[in-house]
């Protein structure tokens, strides 16, 4: 099977596609302003068309070229394209000033394929491992794993005000409890509109949140960008990787362990591995961080790039998105007709395999395409805002339609893009809003199903009979504790 996956992965035609996805990912990150959940959450319209394999392979592709894309403009210009890419602009940018720009690009290269490689490898050999214990929960650890995921999600993502973080997943949740609930069908929140009783769908909801918000945050600002230096000649210094391979590895593992965290992110990685390498350092060359450190952008890509494998941990095993960005593979896997968990191996066997090898070609593919595209990728970074905004507005609007080819979830999309912009303004995060739209569903229906299988049962036997529900009970209620107990 293993083989029969691999064989239709380099099936001409989808490497192509995985080309296609790779080159929009790279070409999206770079533009300043926009982040790789954007890119995945607007090209789900572009999946739709697309039979099951293509789709995965497309998104796969954007996922892993966007995540490097956004180091061009931070190296170049001092402009990170994607959050996540912050650390590299810090010691990038320097670099770039005394004339190593493209030298810069070329690690920052080598250690996004590293970190890449790192959280595939890992991502294959724990996936069978969670997958078993997985096969364990019932309807109440269901409902307590997604609670804890919306939990953990607010207190990552909000940092030291994690109330923020709980609200923002709270009304994730209102929004999933809109339509005909899923045992009785009795209808929830309608306010008498038909329209209503099939539900909201998370996917406009992403796609405002994380895109609409974003133009009406950027649009107003004055074209910020500047012109970028000569890039010089860009070839990934073999003897600068292997001089930092254990740092590449030790990043790796962090951006890894992160991922698979729901709601940490990509830039929560680059940030602690890039804090991690500057107390590990040498004295000698902890004097270089701040002014153009090859270690440190080393610290941050592979972290970064690690961080894919990582969130998709989570995402295939217990159908929990570590990331926003999973969370809108999530949905492009939905739109198929793909239900990932615990039993998706034996729902569609063989998709974890063909997942496995869409990684590994992506990662391929986006270390050759980042080489050829620097350059090209510096004439991007003319474009003003008051052209390059309105493009992503009709992306928004495309992309929100092709979902059901319904206006419907064109206006959702245009509300939850409003509700985004005003969440941003007060320093509310929207990560843990879109995870708890979609496990909303989740918790509620496992929830009242648990409710049946306890009823007429004496109070003591979910802690007796159900003794991993136990555990993760303590983890959410810990969860709550730190967060609202939290020192700085």
């Amino acid at each position: 099977m293993i083989l029969e996956q691999l064989l239709l992965a380099l099936t001409p035609y989808l490497i192509f596609v995985c080309l296609v996805g790779v080159t929009l990912g790279i070409l999206w990150g770079a533009m300043p302003a926009l982040s790789t959940t954007m890119a995945m959450a607007l090209l789900i319209g572009l999946s739709t068309g697309m039979g099951q394999d293509t789709a995965i392979m497309f998104m796969l592709g954007v996922f892993t070229g966007s995540v490097f894309g956004g180091t061009i403009t931070a190296v170049l210009i001092n402009i990170p394209g994607t959050p996540d890419a912050v650390p590299t602009m810090i010691e990038g940018y320097p670099l770039a000033r005394r004339g190593e720009g493209g030298l810069a690009l070329g690690t920052a290269i080598g250690a996004s394929f590293m970190g890449n490689w790192i959280g595939i490898l890992l991502l294959i050999a724990f996936i069978p491992v969670v997958l078993a214990l997985a096969l364990q929960f019932r309807s109440w650890e269901m409902f307590l794993l997604a609670t804890w995921g919306i939990a953990i999600c607010g207190t990552m993502s909000a940092g030291k005000r994690p109330l923020k973080g709980w609200i923002s997943g709270w009304i994730g949740l209102m929004v999933s409890f809109v339509g005909l609930e899923s045992i009785h069908a009795t209808p929830r929140y309608t306010f008498g509109f038909d329209v209503l009783e099939d539900g909201i769908s998370y996917i406009p909801v992403l796609i405002g949140l994380f895109g609409l918000s974003e133009i009406l945050r950027v649009l107003p600002r004055k074209d910020y960008v500047g012109i970028p230096e000569a890039v010089g000649r860009v070839v990934p210094p073999i003897k600068t990787l292997w001089k930092h391979a254990r740092t590449a590895l030790r990043s790796g593992l962090i951006g890894t362990i992160i991922g698979a965290i729901p709601g940490a992110g990509a830039n929560v990685a680059s940030f602690l591995s890039y804090d991690i390498g500057r107390r590990r350092a040498s004295p000698a060359e902890r004097a270089k961080w701040g002014t153009g450190s090859y270690e440190a952008i080393v610290c941050s890509e592979a972290a970064s790039n690690a961080n894919i494998g990582g969130s998709m941990l989570p995402t295939l095993t217990l159908g929990i998105p570590g990331s926003a960005a999973a969370a809108a593979f999530l949905a492009a896997l939905e739109l198929k007709n793909v239900i990932v968990g615990p039993t998706m191996q034996i729902e569609h066997p063989g998709l974890i395999y063909y997942i496995y090898w869409s990684l590994i070609i992506a990662n391929f593919l986006m270390y050759g395409m980042a080489i050829v595209l620097v350059k090209p990728c510096v004439k991007l970074f003319s474009l003003p805002l008051a052209l390059l905004m309105p493009l992503i507005l009709l992306i928004c609007v495309l992309g929100s339609y092709a979902v059901s080819l319904s206006y419907f979830d064109v206006y959702v999309m245009l509300i939850a893009g409003l509700v985004g912009y005003v969440m941003r303004r007060f320093g509310f995060p929207l990560a843990p809003l879109v995870l708890g739209a979609i496990l909303g569903p989740v918790a509620d229906e496992n929830f009242r199903r648990a409710l049946l299988v306890f009823e007429g049962k004496p109070a003591w036997t979910v802690f007796t009979d159900h003794p991993i529900g136990t555990v993760l009970l303590i983890v959410v209620l810990y969860t709550f504790y730190d967060g609202i107990f939290r020192r700085r």
